[in-house]
C-alpha cells in the first residue's frame, strides 16, 4: 500500500508541475493557484478540525495576521512583502498560543463559538485601527511577477509542504493522540495524556500554515482589507465546507475539496451570476447528505457504485 501511495503522489505532482507548462492561459493558471490556496488552507484546518476534533471557526484570524504581515511591511517600513512568508506564519503562530491556552478550556460548540468570534474580533480591531492597517481601505501594492507561473510554483511548493508536514504528524504518536482527543476527550485524559498540550500541537502547526498562506496571498492578489481577509464566510466557513467536502481527517481531501470548490465556484459564476451561492449551497447539502464523508471518504462506496453501474451496463448489452 505504501508504494501505491508513493506512486499516486508522484503521478500527481508530476501533473502539477507540468500543467502550467502546458496550459498557458493565465484564467486557467489562476484557477490552478487558487485550488492550491485553498488546499492548502483545508490541510492546515484538517490537523485541527479533522485529526484532533477541535472545530474552529476563527482561522480566518490567522489568514488575516499573515495577510496583514507582508502587507503592513511594504505600506510602514517600505519592506518586500515576500519576507511576510517568513513573519506571517511566526506571527499566526505566535497569535494562536494564548489563544489556545484560552479557548481549549472549551469543548464543543462552545469552542467553536469562542474560535467564531476570534475572527470577528481581528476584523473589528483591523477595520478600525486605521493608523496601523489604513482601516476599511485595505492595503494595495503592486505584483512581483508579470506571470503567473511564478505564483503558481510557490502556492504548489506551499501546498506540498504543507502535506509533508501533516502527513508526518498524523503517521507519528502525535497522529495517535489526536485521533484520541477527538475521539473521547475524557478517556484520553484518564490514561494520562494531557489533551491540552496535544490539541496545541495540533494548533500550531495549523496557524503557522494558515499564516502562510495568507502571506503568499498578499503578494497574490496585491489587495487585503480585513472584511476580506478576517471573513467568517468567506474564509473560516468556506474551509471547513472545503474539507468536509473532500473529506475530514483524509489528507487528500481538503485538496479534492478544494478542486471542487474553486471549479463549481467558478463554473457558477459565469453560468449563474449572483445564484452561484445558492448553487453552490445545495450542492454542498447534497455532498453531506450522500457522502457524509466526503468524496475520500466515501470512495470505497463510489467505487463499488460506480463497478455495479458499469457491470449492469455489460450485462444489458450483453442482452
Amino acid at each position: 500500500m505504501k508504494w501505491k501511495e508513493l506512486i499516486g503522489s508522484a503521478i500527481v505532482v508530476l501533473i502539477a508541475i507540468a500543467l502550467p507548462l502546458v496550459v498557458r492561459a493565465p484564467y486557467v493558471q489562476h484557477i490552478m493557484i487558487m485550488v492550491f490556496i485553498w488546499a492548502t488552507l483545508g490541510t492546515a484546518w484538517n490537523l485541527l478540525g479533522g485529526y484532533a476534533g477541535q472545530v474552529s471557526f476563527g482561522h480566518a484570524a490567522f489568514f488575516g495576521l499573515g495577510a496583514y504581515s507582508a502587507g503592513l511591511l511594504i505600506f510602514h517600513l517600505k519592506v518586500s512583502p515576500w519576507w511576510g512568508l517568513v513573519l506571517g506564519p511566526i506571527i499566526a503562530m505566535l497569535v494562536a498560543v494564548p489563544i489556545g491556552a484560552l479557548c481549549f478550556r472549551l469543548r464543543g460548540p462552545y469552542f467553536a463559538l469562542a474560535t467564531l468570534a476570534l475572527g470577528e474580533i481581528f476584523r473589528l480591531v483591523f477595520t478600525n485601527w486605521v493608523s496601523l492597517t489604513n482601516g476599511a481601505q485595505g492595503i494595495l501594492i503592486l505584483n512581483s511577477f508579470a506571470t503567473k507561473l511564478p505564483y503558481y510554483f510557490i502556492a504548489f511548493s506551499i501546498w506540498g509542504m504543507s502535506l509533508l508536514i501533516v502527513n508526518r504528524m498524523v503517521k507519528s504518536k502525535l497522529g495517535y493522540y489526536f485521533i484520541s482527543i477527538r475521539e473521547d476527550q475524557d478517556a484520553a485524559e484518564s490514561l494520562g495524556i494531557p489533551t491540552t498540550r496535544y490539541k496545541m500541537f495540533a494548533l500550531l502547526p495549523s496557524a503557522f500554515i494558515t499564516g502562510l498562506v495568507g502571506a503568499f496571498y498578499m503578494n497574490y492578489i496585491a489587495f487585503i482589507d480585513p472584511h476580506v481577509v478576517f471573513s467568517l464566510s468567506d474564509i473560516s466557513i468556506m474551509v471547513i465546507l472545503v474539507v468536509m467536502m473532500g473529506g475530514v481527517a483524509t489528507l487528500w481531501g481538503p485538496s479534492v475539496g478544494a478542486t471542487i470548490y474553486v471549479v463549481l465556484n467558478e463554473l457558477f459564476r459565469a453560468w449563474l451570476g449572483p445564484a452561484n451561492v445558492l448553487a453552490f449551497g445545495i450542492i454542498v447539502c447534497l455532498v453531506i447528505l450522500f457522502l457524509p464523508n466526503g468524496v475520500i471518504g466515501e470512495w470505497g462506496t463510489l467505487k463499488r457504485l460506480l463497478f455495479r453501474q458499469k457491470g449492469k451496463a455489460v450485462m444489458a448489452g450483453g442482452d
